[in-house]
C-alpha cells in the first residue's frame, strides 16, 4: 500500500530524471497524477505504464503495477523510449 501512495511523487520525479538526462526542459513537461487517476486509466490501450526501478530495488519488491512494463533506467532512454507510441499516456514509476 505504502508504494501505491508515493506512486504520485515517484512517476513526477522519475519523469523529471527522464527529462533530465534527456536535456529536455523538465518544468514545462512534467504532469503528475494521483494514484486515483491512474486507477482509474489502468487496462486502457492508450496508456503504457514503464517501471523504471534500479534493478535492487525491482528485486526487494513483489508489487507491480498490473500491465506495467520494465525498462532500465541505466539504459540509455532513446535506446527504449522510440519503442512507444508518441500517441500514448506514458506514465513513468520508480516506487
Amino acid at each position: 500500500m505504502r508504494n501505491r501512495m508515493t506512486v504520485t511523487v515517484v512517476m513526477g520525479l522519475a519523469l523529471a530524471v527522464l527529462l533530465l538526462l534527456s536535456g529536455t526542459d523538465v518544468s514545462a513537461q512534467v504532469e503528475k497524477m494521483s494514484k486515483e487517476e491512474l486507477k482509474a486509466m489502468l487496462g486502457k490501450p492508450e496508456l503504457v505504464v514503464i517501471d523504471v526501478r534500479q534493478a535492487g530495488d525491482l528485486a526487494k519488491s513483489n508489487l507491480k503495477i498490473k500491465g506495467a512494463v520494465r525498462e532500465d533506467p541505466k539504459q540509455d532512454i532513446k535506446s527504449w523510449a522510440d519503442k512507444y507510441s508518441k500517441d500514448k499516456e506514458i506514465v513513468l514509476y520508480c516506487a
